[in-house]
């Protein structure tokens, strides 16, 4: 039995406590946000008594660092914002508790999210004997997982990865984001970055697309995105030629984007307002609806996946990976909609892979690095079934 402290009290965090509830495995559940009304509220919705709450402002580590000697916890998964990564994993480290996050650091006034401040604390982890895995979400996440299980199983060496990830649900908003307005603003329009020959190619942002089919979904125009799970798949997958990420957006997305770019409302720089310094982008972020309430009438599926080339035993090879969830189905077992559902879902069974000892080593680790089996068997039992196809023709055949 295992105690387990949960920061970040968004759609993904309810999705992560109602999950820890139902496993036996977690004998105690802390959910700790800057507001302590949102954490009551899921807590009153899963309506368990494992499950405690606390104020907590994570962007302090001496905050941090007394609520986990108070509770003790053997595991914190991290669901709040990518800018206090490195904060709590400073309070793990002191307090000597293991560590999981969903999405890589992001310094708070520089658009770049990337793994090296987090690497850098391997050595201090290790010596502490104690875990931190990066990443475990879906995308990144279980895409990582889907492609060291495709190598262990099917592939010598893996040559083409591209991973694709459709939201073709309906939230019948004029303008929303399916998890935080900043976080994906910021992501969305940066550059675009793939890997291909051994280097890191740049180009405009979303200025690459193209149709590709979706499972039950059926064709839905693809952007090429920079998405953090690449940088660590590059570095641990060294037999990679080229390596992309797709995601869909509809035309109506786009324009409403660009608009905003435009006019300068997605800067994160602060701007002069009658006097109060004003960052746009965190203005935009309150102006548009909260990710968690889309969930209630949304409609439609998410479908995200992994399409693999590469040889084995001399022969070439294609693999395809994927889950399809259902946004009405997330909202009627936990009350959040699929991006939040297949974003908390794989957050605990990494949880329950390092509390197990399946994951359990000292120092810092993204996904593909762990035994992928273990992870894909629980998969599923918590709600994301994933499907094969095996050898059969790519959307992505050119070399």
């Amino acid at each position: 039995m295992a105690r387990v402290m949960i920061v970040g009290a968004g759609g993904v965090g309810n999705v992560v406590v109602h999950k820890c509830a139902a496993q036996e495995e977690f004998s105690e559940i802390l959910l700790a946000s800057r507001t302590i009304e949102k954490c009551d509220r899921i807590a009153k919705s899963v309506g368990s008594p494992k499950v405690k709450t606390a104020a907590l402002d994570a962007d302090d580590v001496n905050n941090t660092v007394k609520l986990l000697k108070e509770f003790r916890p053997d595991i914190l998964i991290n669901v709040a914002l990518p800018y206090q990564d490195l904060v709590l994993m400073d309070a793990c480290l002191e307090v000597g508790v293991d560590y999981l996050d969903t999405a890589n650091y992001e310094p708070p006034n520089e658009a770049k999210f990337e793994y090296s401040w987090q690497w850098k604390y391997h050595d201090r982890y290790k010596n502490a004997g104690i875990t931190a895995i990066l990443g475990c979400g879906f995308d990144p996440g279980v895409t990582g997982v889907f492609t060291a299980y495709a190598l262990k199983h099917y592939f010598d060496e893996i040559h083409y990865l591209d991973i694709v990830d459709c939201n073709a649900g309906n939230h019948n908003m004029a303008f929303a984001t399916n998890f935080n307005p900043e976080i994906n603003i910021r992501e969305i329009t940066q550059k675009g970055r793939y890997y291909e020959n051994g280097v890191w190619v740049e180009v405009p942002p979303l200025s690459i697309h193209r149709p590709v089919p979706y499972p039950e979904i059926g064709d839905k125009e693809s952007y090429l995105l920079y998405h953090e799970e690449l940088e660590s798949l590059v570095k641990h997958i060294p037999t990679l030629k080229r390596a992309r990420f797709w995601m869909t957006f509809s035309q109506n997305y786009i324009t409403h984007l660009q608009v905003l770019e435009n006019v300068g409302m997605t800067r994160i720089d602060p701007v002069d307002y009658e006097g109060t310094k004003v960052v746009p982008l965190k203005f935009l972020k309150a102006l548009l609806p909260d990710p968690s309430s889309l969930a209630e009438d949304y409609t439609g599926q998410t479908s995200i996946g992994c399409h693999i080339r590469g040889v084995k035993d001399g022969k070439e090879r294609r693999y395809y990976v994927y889950n399809n969830c259902d946004h009405a189905e997330a909202y009627r077992e936990v009350g959040s909609q699929a991006i939040s559902y297949t974003t908390g879902v794989p957050a605990v069974v990494g949880a329950l892979m390092v509390i197990n000892g399946m994951w359990k080593k000292p120092g810092v680790f993204n996904v593909e690095q762990c035994d992928p089996d273990p992870f894909m068997k629980v998969l599923g039992t918590l709600g994301l079934p994933w499907h094969e196809v095996i050898d059969q023709p790519s959307p992505f055949e050119e070399n």
